[in-house]
């Protein structure tokens, strides 16, 4: 199928040939009828692709400074190569789309194939949407008008805010899109409307259903809003222009009357007056997109509704709500149309967009058939020679983009496949990595008798299942940290080793190949007493309403990436952990469990302690570890330097660049693939370190030391020997 994307880096908007995407867990297919580009948000990321790398950066002096405290912590090449990275992501445009139901995921109730439904999904001939992002079209609503919903509701959400009542006089500063919307649903209100505007045709457009205009370009708008409410001053100001001045912000805090409302829907500079606010007690606010839920995952993504008595206007209820006024005529939009591009041409719809300023409502249109194969070829392949290992890769996330793929054709592996249920994330992948297949549907992995190991770098919660799945059929699999994120969890994984004993499961936990780790276990061979370590970990803050978080899907920071730092111990030890002892934080944090304190005891005597604070500034090392032994110390600073003191013949290692071992993980993995043996790390290490991160998080919870043995004695019995 055809999907829009641009590439942020190059500023090139492309019509690309991706696979058609999977139906994700309370998701829905729609092959798209229309869909309308918005004039204002994606001319602004178009614009922001095109331009310098310079004026990039001057627009976002946050992440520029994001930037320079990742190079004095990490280096400049690791930094660069994560800039250009993130700049070579392919970005899908659009957001306001049309189109018929083809399937949903077996959860999805709301809707059936067949249903005609609006959404927020981007321009592409087949979307996969999830269920609240969707609204069905009633009848006598055509297919174009419904394209207009999400951009609506934008609108609406906006005159929400502000709250206007029967007879109220609003300004609306911006005609465009959604100032045009917006007008017309004031007045189907029963609103007084000042619409604002520089171009003629979008005031006239006003002007026909009823508002009152002023050109900014030949009149005062502060003056026209006076004179137009007899000194009073306006109820209440929308704005929804664009610009990057403060000019719009303090005139409509003049147009106001005494503790009038303004809400910011568009653009705008926002170095506000306080004497603009003070004297009259104005009332400020920002809206958020199509209302509430906009950026809740647990409301986008995972279907959680709110309940309508206390939350009446969620993005869905917008959705509807747009579509009953379209379907009843108290909100036309068709006259809103300019232009009709096939999707074929939309890099010519979007440059209509950028040189002709009377462009407003420009629609592409759509084939009636789209291609919905979930594979397709990108690059070509020979067929692989024996004792070869070939890899299918399931996800295409960020991990996979700037870390995965890179490692692996450092290391001239063949990669056959790119798998992700968002195929235009795959196909990029597989594009840049010259990967010979790209698909959404990761059974067709699976089920490639070519393919002899799968790599998993996916969301936590899916780790297990997709190890599982692999190891059912007969793969190899490396799956990224962490194995499971529960017992039962991991207990279903070593019944499916046990099933496969001939078939490799390896953990990403790829510091203990780190040639700084490589060297401190070397210095520490023939020691003759157990080691003291200890590693401080930096990570920083990550929201406590991130997936990470989530015990459900992330299961935790501790569980989640802790897990390394315990691996790592156990690697340096050569000994399995015996008991865990955990603190963390008390009340008064916005997340406790991502400030621990974790204490191992290991079998052979050794003990390690794994400070993992996040609550630490960027420009600070993230990773830190020293180990005592025998009068002496290995200091290992951020896997860029290592200190010696006390060894003999050993004094530095400092590497050219930050090296935390992934190349050679994968190296060793693919090796073992290739030529057979045992997993580079020990199955019962893997065990033992997952059921360590486990430990700590019931430890640090009930306030107490946990023995592994006791704790987890029926599992350890089952595990395979």
């Amino acid at each position: 199928m055809k999907q829009v994307l641009q590439n942020l880096r190059t500023g090139v908007t492309a019509v690309d040939e991706v696979p058609c995407p999977g139906v994700g867990r309370g998701s829905v297919l729609i092959q798209t009828r229309a869909s309308l580009i918005s004039a204002g948000t994606e001319k602004m990321l178009v614009e922001f692709g095109k331009s310098s790398l310079i004026a990039k950066a001057r627009s976002q002096p946050d992440k520029v400074k994001q930037v320079l405290d990742k190079i004095k912590t990490d280096g400049l090449l690791p930094t660069l190569e994560a800039v250009f990275n993130r700049l070579d992501e392919p970005l899908p445009l659009g957001y306001c789309a049309s189109g018929v139901v083809l399937e949903v995921s077996p959860d999805v109730t709301e809707f059936r194939p067949g249903d005609r439904v609006a959404s927020n999904g981007p321009h592409a001939e087949i979307v996969c949407v999830p269920k609240n992002l969707c609204a069905k079209i009633p009848d006598g609503v055509t297919d174009e008008e419904a394209a207009f919903t999400v951009l609506a509701s934008i609108g609406l959400q906006g005159i929400r805010l502000a709250n206007p009542t029967f007879g109220e006089r609003v300004v609306v500063v911006g005609l465009g899109l959604i100032g045009l919307i917006a007008v017309r649903l004031l007045r189907a209100a029963g609103c007084e409307v000042l619409g604002v505007d520089l171009v003629p045709r979008r005031l006239e457009l006003a002007r026909a259903c009823g508002a009152q205009t002023v050109n900014a370009a030949q009149g005062d708008p502060v003056a026209a809003a006076a004179a137009w409410t007899e000194g009073r001053g306006v109820d209440a100001v929308l704005i929804t222009a664009s610009a990057k001045n403060d000019d719009i912000a303090h005139q409509a805090a003049l147009m106001c009357r005494k503790r009038g409302r303004i809400v910011l829907v568009g653009v705008v500079g926002l170095n506000l007056r306080r004497d603009d606010f003070y004297a009259k007690e104005l009332s400020f606010q920002v809206s958020c997109s199509y209302g509430p839920g906009r950026y809740d995952e647990h409301y986008e993504q995972q279907g959680q509704d709110y309940p309508l008595g206390f939350v009446r206007w969620t993005e869905q209820r917008n959705f509807a709500a747009i579509l009953a006024a379209i379907q009843s005529r108290q909100l036309a939009v068709g006259d809103l149309v300019t232009d009709r591009f096939a999707l074929a041409d939309a890099a010519a719809a979007y440059s209509k967009i950028a040189d002709d300023p009377t462009a407003m409502g420009v629609m592409l249109t759509y084939p009636t058939q789209a291609d919905r194969r979930r594979t397709i070829p990108i690059a070509e392949g020979s067929a692989p020679a024996a004792g070869k290992a070939v890899l299918g890769i399931i996800g295409a996330g960020n991990f996979s983009k700037m870390t995965l793929m890179p490692a692996l054709r450092r290391a001239r592996v063949a990669v056959k496949y790119i798998a992700d249920l968002n195929g235009a994330a795959a196909q990029h992948l597989a594009g840049k990595f010259k990967v010979q297949r790209a698909t959404s549907d990761h059974r067709e992995v699976l089920a490639d008798a070519e393919v002899n190991a799968v790599l998993v770098p996916l969301r936590h919660n899916l780790h297990a299942r997709f190890v599982i799945e692999a190891l059912e059929a007969g793969k190899h699999v490396f799956v990224e940290k962490p194995l499971a994120m529960n017992v039962e969890e991991l207990r279903r994984i070593l019944a499916a080793a046990a099933a496969h004993p001939d078939r490799i499961v390896m953990v990403g936990f790829n510091r203990r190949f780190s040639p700084h780790m490589v060297k401190i276990a070397q210095l520490l061979r023939g020691r003759s007493e157990p080691l003291c370590m200890n590693f401080l970990a930096n990570p920083g803050f990550i929201p406590p309403d991130s997936w990470s978080q989530n015990p459900l899907i992330g299961g935790g920071r501790i569980i989640g990436e802790a897990c390394h730092f315990i691996d790592l111990m156990v690697f340096l030890a050569g000994s399995k952990i015996a008991t865990v002892a955990a603190a963390m934080v008390g009340q008064g944090v916005a997340t406790r469990e991502d400030k621990m304190s974790i204490t191992l005891g290991f079998e052979d005597g050794s003990v390690g302690t794994v400070n993992y604070f996040s609550n630490g500034p960027k420009n600070y090392p993230k990773e830190q570890l020293q180990v005592f032994s025998d009068g002496r110390v290995a200091d290992m600073n951020n896997f860029r330097r290592t200190d010696g003191f006390g060894f003999r013949g050993f004094s530095r290692l400092k590497t050219f660049r930050q090296d935390k071992g992934h190349e050679a993980q994968f190296a060793a993995f693919v090796d073992r693939v290739a030529t057979g043996g045992p997993s580079p790390v020990p199955l019962d290490q893997l065990v033992n370190v997952t059921l360590a991160s486990f430990a700590a998080m019931t430890s640090a919870a009930q306030n107490r030391t946990v023995i592994i043995a006791q704790e987890y004695a029926d599992l350890l019995a089952s595990q395979p020997s």
